[in-house]
């Protein structure tokens, strides 16, 4: 016996098998997914805990309460706010699902063009319905990017004023809530630079922390804009793939019949010859 042991060896039936599996997945619908899964996470996880951070914020160093009644206030607003980030999480989940469906549906038949698949007007209909949806739904990611923006800035003005204190502290610098809409004009909510409360916001992690998860879901909602462009690639070229099966499809079904009916009227002849000579 030689002390010479040999590794495994794949037959070639599992090796086939392994590459046919390898090559059937959807490779451009399957990282789309998981672009748009970790951007929405990201932006709903971190704007969820932004807006929390903001309501902290607003109460605890601007003196800022709830209206009471059923009037309309900022954390009325926040309330909206959080609401839509779980809608958002749970109907991306759903349509992240039905693209990643839709694609191990197309590359399978892409994969079976000579087989005896066919490729149907229903299925090119839903990759039309999937294009337009994913279409309308990256100008609605766009328009999320934008407003994620805003308190990114906002945030970014008020972290940089507590980063140079020292610098600003002579000018008594002051953030006005009502330039930011947050409260109504009748209502005076300052905090100066001079402030003690001031210093002890920019001491706090509340807002530093704050402004890095709004940060954060900026970036996820980015993300997400990505993914949809991905999406719209992988669908457009899908939708291509499919026209062109369909076409090839009506021509090789023509071109049976054509060599059928062709091989019906050789028979038809032969027997006729052979009717006559007997």
């Amino acid at each position: 016996q030689s002390g010479v042991s040999n590794g495994p060896i794949l037959s070639p039936g599992c090796k086939e098998c392994c590459e046919r599996c390898v090559g059937s997945l959807p490779w451009a619908s399957l990282i789309a997914t998981i672009l748009l899964y970790m951007g929405v996470a990201l932006f709903c996880g971190c704007g969820h805990e932004a807006l929390s951070g903001t309501v902290n914020i607003l109460q605890s160093y601007f003196d800022v309460a709830p209206a009471a009644g059923d009037s309309v206030d900022v954390f009325t607003i926040i309330n909206i706010l959080k609401y839509i980030i779980y809608g958002l999480a749970a109907g991306f989940f759903v349509f992240g699902v039905l693209l990643l469906v839709e694609g191990f549906f197309t590359t399978g038949a892409i994969r079976d063009l000579y087989g005896e698949f066919k490729i149907t007007a229903c299925g090119r209909c839903l990759t039309a319905f999937l294009m337009f949806l994913a279409y309308l739904f990256f100008l609605v990611w766009l328009g999320v990017t934008a407003f994620t923006s805003l308190p990114v800035f906002m945030y970014f003005n008020v972290w940089s004023m507590c980063q140079n204190t020292s610098l600003v502290d002579k000018a008594n610098l002051c953030l006005d809530l009502r330039q930011f809409g947050a409260v109504t004009i009748s209502e005076d909510r300052k905090l100066c630079t001079a402030s003690e409360r001031f210093v002890k916001m920019c001491e706090s992690n509340e807002l530093d922390l704050t402004f890095h998860l709004f940060v954060c879901a900026l970036a996820g909602a980015g993300a997400a804009v990505i993914a949809m462009v991905h999406f719209l690639m992988a669908l457009a070229a899908n939708w291509g793939y499919l026209k062109d099966a369909s076409r090839l499809q009506k021509y090789e079904d023509i071109k049976s019949k054509e060599e059928q009916e062709l091989h019906d009227i050789h028979s038809t002849r032969s027997k006729e010859r052979l009717n006559a000579y007997t």
